[in-house]
């Protein structure tokens, strides 16, 4: 078994607990907020389907981990995470903990899971699910999969935001009475907005060891102050939004989760005063625990006016 050679990495974990942290419990809220925003938007039209909230909750939250076990092959089997590459979240296949066929079976396990959740949803709602579902597994496997993976080429960002952001709270919304609404879509731009932040805090503690790969992400070619800066205005810019959903659409209640720009100081203020690698681990903490609660402030609320 390989351990990295950053001394500030944890212990590389053994048995269950290895997989439970390569499916890296931090970025999971990326997964529980978009269901949470979605289905409350669709509280006002009429009562919502309770299963269908959960099979769509499985879809996303099967997604994440998929996606992030996708990740860990994909970097894993190119060298990308070879260790002294990364500080942060376990690598699997990198740091040698797991073999890289259990951690690719892993994947197709969750996005199968994912499939099955989703088919249940279109047997329901409609076969338009099937293409945005498709898309959805399409996009987390080619994330770093295949010859040309668009994540080492600067998307990834994009990704996030569309797929955890605008299709999971839009989508929640959809399945509930099939149709999309003014409020999803708005919705939307905020919870896509904080997903994103968590994939920038990512990618600018390993501006690093992405640049030594080859790994053109976003970060790496917009340069170490203008990530920051970026970072920065994704947070800012989705709480503008905040006053949009609450006003705009007659929901007041929404207006509490303006209550995370309290939990959001103390993150932009690390990333603003140069914290680097190791330093920044906490603030990926922080901005998964500021994006749930964001996140769930604003359904709670949403839910509240409907």
């Amino acid at each position: 078994m390989a351990a990295p050679a950053d001394r500030s990495a944890p212990a590389p974990p053994t048995g269950w607990r290895s997989w439970v942290a390569g499916a890296r419990p931090r970025t999971l809220p990326a997964a529980v907020v978009p269901v949470a925003v979605g289905t409350a938007c669709a509280a006002g039209d009429a009562p919502i389907i309770g299963w269908r909230a959960v099979a769509a909750g499985l879809v996303a939250l099967l997604l994440q981990v998929g996606t992030n076990f996708a990740n860990d092959y994909s970097d894993g089997v190119r060298g990308t995470d070879a260790p002294g590459r990364r500080v942060g979240p376990v690598r699997l296949v990198g740091w040698g903990i797991q073999p890289p066929g259990a951690v690719k079976r892993a994947a197709i396990l969750c996005f199968a899971g994912a499939a099955v959740a989703g088919l249940a949803l279109t047997a329901a709602v409609g076969p338009e699910l099937i293409v945005v579902g498709a898309a959805a597994i399409a996009a987390g496997w080619f994330y770093t999969g295949g010859s040309h993976p668009y994540g080492y080429y600067g998307f990834g960002e994009l990704f996030v935001f569309v797929f955890f952001g605008v299709v999971a709270t839009a989508g929640s919304a959809y399945v509930q009475h099939e149709q999309l609404t003014g409020l999803a879509l708005v919705a939307a731009v905020p919870v896509g907005l904080l997903a994103t932040a968590l994939l920038v805090i990512n990618n600018l503690r390993d501006i690093p060891g992405d640049t030594e790969s080859g790994k053109r992400t976003l970060a790496v070619r917009l340069g170490d102050a203008r990530t920051r800066v970026l970072y920065t205005a994704f947070l800012v810019v989705a709480f503008l939004f905040v006053p949009v959903v609450a006003g705009g659409f007659d929901r007041p209640h929404a207006a509490a989760a303006m209550i995370g720009v309290v939990l959001a100081r103390r993150p932009v203020l690390r990333v603003l005063e140069g914290a680097r690698g190791p330093d920044l681990i906490p603030v990926l903490g922080t901005t998964g625990l500021l994006q749930l609660t964001t996140g769930l402030l604003l359904a709670g609320g949403i839910w509240l006016g409907a």
